[in-house]
């Protein structure tokens, strides 16, 4: 089923999300759904905070670096109670969110990540990253902590963010 994405600047957005105690039926379920949604609105990842659900759920698809159109599945997974466990390096990343539509920013982040997590099947897991897939694993990480990217940013290039996004979601109220 596909879920509606919260968008900013609703305060759901800021919630710090529950750890799953166990990964269950609902679990899996709220995965399923968070898949289709994530590929519906044609991102590479999703929060569960981002469609209104306060646990630690994210789920991602990010393509490979040589790859120009994504093999949809190719790289999927779902990650229960994520966590950083070591970072290394810096990058500068220009990011964007299904929850901030329509805006990007460059954002400083961390160029490597180790990060601990469960499967769908409640089974422990970690995964080392770089590129993209670092970025794109900060970045939903962060939605868990009620963190978006534009938070990130220096006061004066957020509230240039907020302006365009403001003013995008005026350009969108008339075309309607």
């Amino acid at each position: 089923m596909i879920l509606e994405i919260i968008k900013y600047p609703d305060p759901f957005l800021k919630t710090h999300a529950a750890r799953v105690e166990s990964v269950d039926d609902s679990v899996r379920k709220l995965i399923d759904d968070m898949i289709e949604t994530m590929y519906y609105a044609r991102g590479i990842g999703l929060a569960s905070v981002q469609v209104g659900d306060p646990r630690q759920v994210v789920v991602l698809d990010v393509p490979d670096e040589d790859e120009n159109e994504r093999a949809k599945g190719k790289n999927l997974m779902a990650l229960v109670n994520p966590e950083i466990v070591s970072t290394e390096g810096e990058t500068l990343y220009e990011e964007g969110c299904l929850s901030v539509p329509g805006v990007t920013a460059d954002v400083e982040r961390a160029a490597r990540v180790k990060v601990r997590a469960l499967d769908r099947d409640g089974k422990p897991f970690e995964i080392e990253a770089d590129g993209l897939l670092a970025i794109a694993l900060q970045h939903e990480l962060d939605h868990l902590s009620g963190v978006l990217f534009i938070d990130r940013l220096s006061r004066l290039k957020r509230e240039l963010v907020k302006r365009k996004y403001k003013k995008s979601l005026e350009t969108e109220e008339r075309a309607i």
